[in-house]
């Protein structure tokens, strides 16, 4: 088991869209991020004069067009690298899905067992030649998040020297991960273009955690609600993002967790003349 500190990646090979979106958003709406709560009135919201509530409806579909329109440029474009590895996920996940997960946990859960998917999906990727890892988080407290911890898994891509090692997060339940129950219908919209499954390098992830983020702040203002810690950029950008310790796993070894136990003789039916050839006995009758 390793602990290994998030560290910037210096890829060369992240479309120039990629850090433009992400700037942008941090340019235009990082004033929105939940770090700054007490801030509840921005330039956003206020607008002077008779036309305040037609000019308000208008910054409110600007804001939400800006914000499918970077979620789709972040999320469509893609580096041969990251398509390589989505490819060879999907059709594990589609062979899993056919002969089963061996779940080694021997707990009744819905659909399929998380831990013991992810490990089934990591080993098939490294028999592939993916440098395939299962990666936990934990953060602790802090006055604006909760403590928590997250697994996921992450493919290491060590083929260029010269970039040094670029990080792929491969996240089985993206889509679940940003979804609340109260949003409203643009925040919903950008919900429906995330796909379940999500494969992208660590640049790509964090400028889609920003957009979605700032969304979420957005549409819980709109409907005059509190954001909860659990949806702020900071808490999210901790599940994948931060520290974390990165495990190898092995195949499960078919065979002697599931072996079936050998069948208990009881003193009370056990044949000694059977299973104890060499002993000599002698018939004893009865008398009465």
């Amino acid at each position: 088991m390793e602990k290994v500190p998030m560290a910037r990646q210096n890829s060369d090979e992240i479309d120039e869209f990629l850090d433009g979106a992400a700037s942008f958003a941090d340019l235009m709406f990082g004033f929105m991020d939940g770090s700054n709560d007490s801030d509840e009135q921005n330039s956003l919201d206020f607008v002077g004069g008779d036309d305040e509530d037609e000019a308000q409806i208008e910054q409110r579909r600007i804001f939400w067009e800006t914000q499918e329109q970077l979620l789709q440029a972040t999320l469509f474009r893609t580096t041969s690298l990251e398509s390589r590895i989505r490819r060879a996920t999907k059709e594990a996940l589609r062979e899993l899905d056919t002969v089963g997960v061996q779940c080694s946990c021997r707990r009744p859960v819905a659909g399929y067992c998380r831990k013991c998917m992810q490990r089934e999906l990591s080993v098939r990727l490294q028999s592939l030649g993916f440098n395939c890892y299962i990666c936990k988080s934990k953060w602790k407290s802090s006055p604006e998040i909760p403590p928590g911890e997250h697994t996921y898994l992450e493919v290491l891509d060590q083929s260029n020297p010269r970039k040094g090692d670029v990080r792929v997060v491969i996240e089985l339940n993206f889509r679940a991960e940003f979804e609340m129950a109260r949003a409203n219908d643009d925040y919903n919209k950008l919900i429906a273009m995330l796909s379940e499954l999500f494969v992208g390098k660590t640049e790509r992830l964090k400028a889609v955690i920003k957009i979605l983020c700032v969304a979420a702040k957005k549409c819980m203002k709109e409907k005059m609600m509190h954001l909860a810690p659990w949806r702020k950029h900071k808490y999210m950008q901790a599940k994948w993002l931060g520290t974390y310790e990165r495990t190898t796993p092995a195949p499960l070894l078919v065979g002697i967790l599931d072996r079936p136990q050998k069948p208990k003789a009881s003193m009370l039916t056990f044949d000694l003349r059977k299973n104890l050839p060499a002993m000599h006995y002698t018939a004893v009758e009865v008398v009465r």
